[in-house]
C-alpha cells in the first residue's frame, strides 16, 4: 500500500501541472490524445537522458574547475553536466520530435503546452525513483519535490515551449536565435536551481540560509516570468485568432451587387 502512494503522490503533481496548462490553453486547446502523446514522449526521454550523461560526467573529469574535488565548482558542475545539460536535451529532442510535421501546433501556446507535457512526462517517472528511494521520509520529501522539482520542470518547459514557438510563429531574422534560446534557457536555469542545492551540503551554516533564501527567490521569480510569458502568448494566439476569423468571415461574405 504503501508503494502505491508513493506513486500515486509522486504523479499527482505532474499530471496537476499539464492539466493546468492545458486549461490554460483557453484559445484553441489540443486533443487530450497529444497532450498525453508528449507525457509519453517524456516518459522516453530518460532513456536518452541516461545515455547522454554518460559522456558529460566523463567530460567532467577533462575540466579540472568543475572537478568533483574541487567542492564547491564541482558541484555546479555535476549540477550541469550530470542534470541540466543531459536532461534538458533529451527532453528538446523529444519535444521537437512531437511538435515537428504535427497540424495541430499551429499558435504560439502551443508549444509550451507539448513541452509542459514532456517535461511532466519525465518529471512524474522521476519523481516516482525519488520517492520509492525515501519511503522513510515519504512526506517531507514528497512535499519539498511537489512544491519546487516538479514545477521547476514546468517552468524549465515553458520557457522551451515560449522560444521554440517564436522560432516558429515569431521573428523570422530572430529564428535561429530563439531556437538556441530554447534549449540553452532551461539548461540555465535547471543548472542554478541544482547548483543552489548541491551547494548546500559543503557550505557553512549561514552560507546554507543565504542559499535557501536565495533559492526560494529563484523560484519565485521563475514562476512570475513563466506565468508572464504564459500570459503573453495567450494574447497573442487571441488576436492571431481573431484576426483569421475576421478574414474567414469576409472570404464567406458575397460580395453586394452594385445597382
Amino acid at each position: 500500500m504503501q508503494y502505491v502512494i508513493a506513486v500515486f503522490s509522486a504523479l499527482l503533481p505532474a499530471f496537476f501541472l499539464v492539466g493546468y496548462v492545458w486549461f490554460r490553453d483557453k484559445n484553441k486547446r489540443e486533443p487530450i490524445r497529444e497532450v498525453l502523446r508528449g507525457v509519453w514522449n517524456g516518459v522516453l526521454s530518460i532513456v536518452l537522458a541516461l545515455i547522454i550523461v554518460t559522456p558529460c560526467t566523463w567530460l567532467q573529469q577533462f575540466l579540472p574547475f568543475f572537478a568533483e574535488g574541487n567542492v564547491i565548482w564541482g558541484a555546479v558542475g555535476t549540477a550541469f553536466l550530470s542534470a541540466a545539460i543531459p536532461e534538458e536535451i533529451a527532453k528538446f529532442v523529444m519535444f521537437r520530435s512531437l511538435v515537428k510535421e504535427n497540424r495541430y501546433f499551429d499558435e504560439r501556446m502551443d508549444g509550451i503546452v507539448y513541452a509542459a507535457a514532456v517535461s511532466m512526462g519525465f518529471a512524474g517517472v522521476e519523481n516516482v525513483l525519488y520517492l520509492l528511494d525515501n519511503l522513510d521520509a515519504l512526506l517531507g520529501v514528497g512535499l519539498i519535490r511537489a512544491l519546487f522539482s516538479v514545477p521547476g520542470h514546468f517552468f524549465y518547459a515553458v520557457f522551451m515551449g515560449y522560444f521554440y514557438s517564436l522560432a516558429c510563429f515569431g521573428d523570422k531574422r530572430r529564428k535561429v536565435l530563439n531556437y538556441v534560446l530554447a534549449l540553452l534557457v532551461p539548461i540555465l536555469l535547471h543548472g542554478i536551481f541544482d547548483s543552489l542545492l548541491f551547494v548546500m551540503p559543503h557550505i557553512t551554516t549561514i552560507g546554507v540560509f543565504l542559499a535557501l533564501i536565495l533559492f526560494v527567490a529563484f523560484n519565485i521569480w521563475i514562476n512570475v516570468m513563466a506565468h508572464k510569458r504564459m500570459r503573453i502568448v495567450i494574447e497573442t494566439d487571441k488576436v492571431m485568432l481573431e484576426a483569421q476569423r475576421a478574414e474567414e468571415v469576409l472570404e464567406e461574405t458575397p460580395p453586394s451587387e452594385e445597382v
